[in-house]
């Protein structure tokens, strides 16, 4: 029986302060929701709508193209040889495989999910769905000594993270594989934010992937990989995402997939496809990202911020090391809507997360107001 005992939605408890700052003479500049702003790319929209004859149900396990460019988008971008179609499925966004991917795999009641310290809600929430629960697996020796019963059925990466920014680099990934493998823990890694590295000498590079060789030793048995066009391509609205990795688990997946009819709409398939083969539009979004960063970054700071992280993604991880409400208040005063960081969990709470996902005017215009 499903666990629905979910917490209050958190972004409901942020309407007063959205309201104040809509009152500002010169209008919101909202950086909460990192939602994307900047227009589909043309030759995605004529992709999307060159399928649009789709009279048909579509095949839950993706077309062939859809699945064959995803291992190609590895190999190429990831440097992830040798994925085989068997290895990936497209999914309604990535939201909703994470939520749903602990009931997809059979966890239930007395089973255990680790989550990280400072993380993207839905990993708990998909918990619960389960009827399962989360623990802080920050590190693998906040676990304590493991038991049948303490050890996690799944572990949740996020690199880069969603909210802090910091990526996990290859030899962290590859402890965590070993330990998993030693344990009968399977690895979920949300990478959904890899194209967007601003590290120094990075930039262009796609962060690494759990199914990365050096990290797992080309063996991808126990590891799942989500990524998410949402960001990269400006298609949150497609719903555009997969999921690829150990094809047993996989499997696992797809089947109760058909079961409950969670099936990409072949239009959207189409534009995925065509979308993850053309790297050219990636780097110049990554380009738009990464002026408005330069700005932001340099006004948050003379604001007397501190920005930690944020090495990668669409976010910076700042504090005045004071309550987060009280930071997201100010700012509300001044026309800026910014997420507090207890929304990412306790260890959250004395930082903001403020999204780079504004157009160019309204990212100067908070620039002016800080």
């Amino acid at each position: 029986m499903i666990d629905r005992s979910l917490p209050d939605f958190p972004w409901d408890s942020l309407a007063p302060h959205k309201a104040r700052a809509s009152a500002h003479p010169d209008g919101i500049v909202d950086l909460s929701v990192g939602t994307p702003v900047d227009p589909t790319p043309p030759f995605i929209r004529t992709a999307l709508a060159e399928a649009a004859d789709a009279p048909g149900y579509p095949v839950t396990v993706g077309t062939t193209e859809v699945r064959q460019a995803i291992c190609e988008w590895f190999e190429r971008r990831r440097a992830v040889p040798g994925l085989d179609p068997s290895q990936a499925i497209p999914t309604i966004g990535s939201k909703e495989l994470v939520a749903w991917l602990p009931t997809l795999l059979g966890l239930g009641p007395g089973d255990i999910v680790g989550i990280p310290e400072v993380a993207y809600p839905t990993y708990d929430v998909g918990a619960r769905l389960a009827g399962a629960s989360s623990v802080v697996a920050q590190s693998l020796t906040r676990l304590g000594p493991l038991t049948r019963a303490t050890t996690p059925k799944l572990l949740w990466l996020n690199s880069p993270s969603n909210p802090s920014g910091q990526v996990l680099g290859v030899e962290h990934l590859a402890k965590v594989v070993s330990w998993a493998r030693e344990h009968g823990v399977v690895v979920a890694s949300d990478e959904c934010y890899a194209e967007l590295d601003w590290r120094p000498g990075q930039l262009g590079r796609a962060t690494p992937s759990v199914l990365h060789p050096d990290v797992c030793g080309g063996d991808h048995t126990g590891l799942l990989a989500v990524y998410s066009l949402s960001k990269q391509s400006s298609l949150a609205g497609y719903r555009a995402a997969f999921v690829a990795g150990d094809a047993e688990l996989v499997g696992r997946i797809l089947e109760v997939r058909k079961h409950a009819g969670m099936m990409m709409p072949g239009p959207v398939q189409h534009a995925m496809t065509v979308a993850l083969r053309d790297d050219a539009h990636v780097a110049d979004q990554r380009d738009l990202y990464g002026l408005r960063r330069e700005v932001l970054l340099d006004a948050v700071q003379r604001a007397g911020l501190r920005v930690d992280h944020s090495e990668a993604g669409l976010y910076l991880w700042a504090t005045r090391e004071e309550d987060c409400w009280v930071t997201v208040s100010e700012l509300a005063d001044r026309g800026i809507l910014v997420a507090p960081g207890s929304f990412y969990g306790p260890a959250g709470h004395q930082h903001i997360r403020i999204a780079l996902t504004a157009t160019d005017e309204r990212i100067k215009a908070a620039s002016n107001r800080l």
